[in-house]
């Protein structure tokens, strides 16, 4: 009896530490693998999830389990322990253009004025949506593996830099860096 009790109350504390937490899961891609053994093969599922806080940060994970079910949870896990803090503008998109690669897999982000809504499609779509990007334009080349695309949108928008953090590494005002930014795009528009 005395060795129930601290397991039920260590169960029941982990349980509230989930409750409060506002998180987004999107499954990106299940599939079915085998593993060739002397009898046969043996079927199992692989599983690649998003998760987000709607709010900047973003984590992926895959995992593999004899069962839909337990590679999804084990997938969701894998995410919620490596999310990462992306950088947003004004809260809805990202600050600049990015290019991002991982393997065969190309993407190509693009902020975007308020209104245009997420551009993008498949795996890029979920992690804009668990990341809490409104507008962003996103172009995939090269491969349609979702693992590959995932990674390769992940490189880019670990590539982001705030204007503070850029700022704060050439020992500047954050004034000074946007100002330059919104100089630079009249220039560009003069020139068309």
């Amino acid at each position: 009896m005395e060795r129930r009790e601290p397991k039920q109350r260590s169960e029941g504390k982990r349980s509230e530490g989930k409750e409060p937490s506002d998180i987004v899961e999107k499954l990106v891609a299940i599939n079915r693998v085998s593993k060739t053994v002397k009898g046969g093969r043996r079927f199992g599922f692989s599983a690649l999830v998003v998760v987000g806080d709607g709010k900047g940060r973003v984590g992926h994970g895959h995992a593999k389990s004899k069962e839909v079910p337990e590679a999804i949870k084990k997938a969701t896990e894998a995410a919620k322990r490596q999310m990462v803090r992306i950088p947003l503008r004004e809260g809805r998109t990202i600050h600049h253009d990015i290019k991002g690669h991982f393997g065969a897999g190309k993407v190509i982000l693009r902020t975007a004025p308020a209104g245009t809504g997420i551009i993008a499609g498949g795996p890029m779509r979920a992690i804009f949506e668990a990341v809490g990007i409104q507008d962003i334009v996103a172009k995939a080349t090269g491969t349609s593996n979702p693992h590959n695309m995932v990674q390769a949108t992940f490189d880019a928008l670990q590539s982001i830099q705030s204007p503070r953090q850029i700022a704060t590494r050439r020992g500047k005002k954050v004034s000074d860096i946007v100002t330059n930014r919104q100089g630079q795009g009249t220039e560009e528009a003069s020139d068309d």
